[in-house]
């Protein structure tokens, strides 16, 4: 069962790229999260399928997907629901809202003031949601994906660092190199509609079961105590980088960890490696992490400071 669940993940790439052309990367960072119950924040500039990956990806894996698109006027109830009247049976009610969903799409999220960026914090943390003072959990499966624009665009707020903190993984979501982007007008040419994703040819390859097969399977892995100390080392040269303000949590450094188990039992091995180490610090860090204003004038990315990083820790053998 545990191969034949790998494989049906892996084909998500295939499935997910009828759709979406030229994001495999995008596409296993999200089954990466979704075998970790993590959160994924995805960023790049408008135009570049962001919501079109993550709904394929969901009629691909057959899940409940809904999408919220986060404004300056929507209200922390316009996402997790509220208590209402009903007349018709006169009492009070309580209406879901759309985070109550297994792929939660949190459009632009970056758009909406702190006060309803705050309102996921509950349901991301603790998989519920309590109103009235009634605790509510919410569908299994659940994960937030969020997209957000560059936050050097107009009329965007930058994420609080608690928050921040919640997600996974960060991708970035970069345009599409030029023979990508002629594939791109090709399928439009010959008459593909994102908004029909069954028209494209989209089916359900995996499910519920093969996500939970794999979960077992990656907490299942061996994780050498040396490769654990690699990644303490990691996150605690990021905390001494001159360049940074504020370094990895230890809450990045048990998401790192999870999200190499993840990545090593799709690759097919039953232990961890340095590399898939590697693999994932980007994604898995580079959200985490606060650069001094003086190093951000100087040209300084936390990506920069990552790779800085990789290079300068001692890879264990």
């Amino acid at each position: 069962m545990t191969d034949e669940s790998r494989a049906a993940l892996i084909a998500l790439r295939s499935e997910v790229g009828k759709a979406v052309v030229g994001n495999d990367a995008a596409v296993t960072g999200l089954i990466i999260a979704l075998l970790c119950r993590g959160h994924v924040l995805i960023e790049g500039v408008p135009g570049v399928a962001k919501t079109l990956l993550v709904r394929a990806l969901a009629g691909a894996l057959d899940l409940k997907c809904t999408r919220v698109q986060f404004t300056p006027d929507l209200m922390p109830g316009d996402v997790t629901g509220s208590v209402v009247y009903d007349p018709h049976k006169a009492d009070f009610v309580f209406r879901e809202g759309p985070v109550f969903t297994s792929l939660l799409i949190a459009d632009e999220i970056n758009r909406t003031p702190p006060k309803t960026q705050s309102a996921l914090l509950e349901a991301m943390e603790e998989r519920q949601v309590s109103i009235d003072g009634t605790p509510r959990p919410l569908p299994d499966p659940f994960i937030v994906i969020a997209t957000q624009n560059p936050v050097e665009y107009e009329g965007t707020y930058p994420l609080p660092e608690a928050q921040l903190d919640r997600f996974l993984l960060k991708l970035t979501m970069p345009t599409p190199s030029r023979d990508d982007e002629v594939g791109i007008l090709t399928r439009h040419a010959a008459g593909f509609d994102p908004r029909d994703l069954a028209g494209a040819g989209i089916q359900p390859v995996a499910g519920k079961a093969d996500l939970d097969a794999g979960r077992a399977a990656v907490r299942a892995l061996t994780v050498h105590e040396q490769v654990l100390g690699y990644i303490v080392d990691i996150c605690r040269a990021t905390r001494n980088s001159p360049a940074v303000r504020l370094g990895v949590s230890p809450r990045g450094a048990t998401a790192l960890l999870a999200a190499a188990r993840a990545w090593a039992w799709l690759s097919g091995r039953e232990y961890v490696t340095p590399d898939d180490v590697k693999a994932l610090a980007r994604p898995a860090l580079r959200h985490r992490l606060e650069l001094r204003p003086e190093a951000e004038l100087e040209g300084a990315t936390t990506d920069g400071v990552l790779d800085g990083v990789l290079a300068a820790v001692p890879v264990p053998r």
